[in-house]
């Protein structure tokens, strides 16, 4: 019997359970482009409205997953691993891990590689892969032999979504950014473990965010997010561990694509700017995990401070240099990132008030940096590679009137405006400082087996 697209959106628009048949015919459809971006739209919109069951979700994910191309991670002889976050303002630790985790797994007794699948931005959130492009010559879309080849010889590559690997999240992806449905947790867990599962991954550390600067902004939804992906991620025999981080603020110093880039390169090269430090703390414990899981480590807090070690004695910026080399990438910008760094628009918003930052929304802070120009407005736009902003101050610190607050930085003047207006309706100064919420909030794995 021929199932149709309007079927399959009319019955989950009614909330009647799809059958694997159902699904599977969907997403052969997205692929094959015989049906609209319309009808695709309305089926997101119907799945963010009704949900998926467990069934449902782990059809569409296995759908995905071989929508495509596979990468057989076998011939490495290595422990597959990798992080994947659901996305935050200034969140750029997969440039930090990656080269971690190599530097400290690639030679161990337990050999580890971390093969990269990464994303666009999203929203009022960063794309690794518009940050790495910021890099001149450096290669995002890579074949499958070409990603071995890179991880066989460095023990890491970032790389995008070719449109033969995963090329159904590839299009959810992007629709997802202009219909209203990013939020949803089971689209955005469809679309994270079939990049992942697609990986040829044994292990995976999520990085699951939760609070104002999260798509899930509630707890008990980042929660949910997280079980959903470690179950899914366990069914599919990989090593899965889900941290639920706070994303109350912008990670680190940085928020845009090049300006990112060098906030972890200083940090690679040893450079520790203060307000770089929950960046490096998070950095660290997600590699932990990664060794942790693929047994190089006893504990993860041993693993932690493995990475750290890395980071500190140079060993992980060779293992950057190197990835970066060999996905032609030109490293001589990293020997003066600031230099690299050519806005031609800048203002600095400072304190009206004395005070403490209180507060901020920090979805709000995101939107800003998008509308300087280093997001898109529609699927395919071009990023700036030296948008963004620089914040002076952390949550908690005391701020004298007249200090500098943030930097926006833009490619043109006229975009400047708007943000500034954003920041400084968003960004709360107050004679008392409010409660922080610790860095890592939970930690979920999956129950020991008897």
């Amino acid at each position: 019997m021929t199932i149709h697209p309007i079927d399959i959106i009319r019955h989950k628009r009614d909330s009647l359970t799809l059958t694997d048949a159902e699904i599977e015919t969907f997403v052969r459809a997205v692929v094959d482009r015989t049906i609209s971006d319309a009808q695709i739209g309305a089926f997101l919109m119907a799945v963010w409205l009704r949900g998926l069951n467990a069934q449902e979700l782990a059809t569409l994910t296995r759908a995905m997953r071989f929508s495509g191309e596979v990468f057989d991670s076998s011939p490495l002889n290595a422990f597959a691993v990798d992080k994947h976050s659901t996305g935050g303002v200034g969140d750029k630790t997969s440039l930090l891990i990656a080269p971690i985790v190599a530097a400290a797994g690639f030679t161990a007794p337990h050999k580890l590689a971390v093969p990269m699948i990464s994303g666009r931005s999203l929203g009022h959130t960063g794309g690794t892969l518009d940050k790495l492009e910021t890099i001149p010559g450096f290669r995002t879309q890579l074949s499958l032999k070409e990603f071995a080849d890179v991880i066989a010889q460095c023990g890491a590559s970032i790389v995008g979504q070719t449109p033969s690997l995963v090329p159904a999240d590839r299009i959810l992806y992007a629709l997802r950014d202009h219909t209203g449905t990013v939020e949803s947790p089971n689209l955005i867990c469809a679309s994270i473990m079939s990049k992942k599962l697609a990986a040829g991954l044994n292990g995976l550390v999520l990085d699951v965010k939760t609070g104002s600067g999260a798509f899930m902004s509630r707890y008990e939804d980042s929660q949910h997010l997280a079980r959903l992906m470690v179950a899914t991620g366990e069914a599919a025999g990989t090593r899965t561990a889900a941290l639920l981080t706070s994303m109350d603020e912008p990670l680190g110093r940085f928020s845009g694509n090049w300006i990112e880039v060098w906030e972890c390169v200083d940090i690679l090269k040893g450079i520790r700017h203060p307000m770089s430090a929950d960046l490096i703390e998070l950095s660290n414990i997600l590699a932990g995990w990664m060794l942790f899981l693929g047994d190089c480590v006893d504990s993860p807090e041993t693993g932690a401070a493995l990475a750290d070690e890395m980071l500190q004695s140079g060993a992980a910026y060779q293992s950057w240099l190197a990835m970066v080399k060999l996905q032609g990438g030109d490293t001589s910008t990293f020997d003066d990132p600031a230099a690299h760094h050519k806005p031609t628009a800048t203002r600095i918003l400072t304190a009206d008030r004395s005070g403490y930052l209180a507060g901020m929304d920090c979805a709000e802070v995101g939107w800003a940096v998008q509308r300087l120009g280093a997001g898109r407005t529609r699927p395919g736009d071009p990023v700036s590679a030296h948008a963004g902003i620089e914040m002076h101050a952390k949550l908690g610190t005391w701020i004298e009137a007249g200090q500098p607050l943030v930097t926006l930085f833009s490619e043109d003047a006229a975009l400047l405006d708007e943000p500034a207006s954003m920041l400084r309706s968003t960004l709360l100064l107050l004679d008392t400082p409010s409660i922080r919420q610790p860095l890592i909030r939970e930690i979920i794995t999956a129950p020991a087996k008897n």
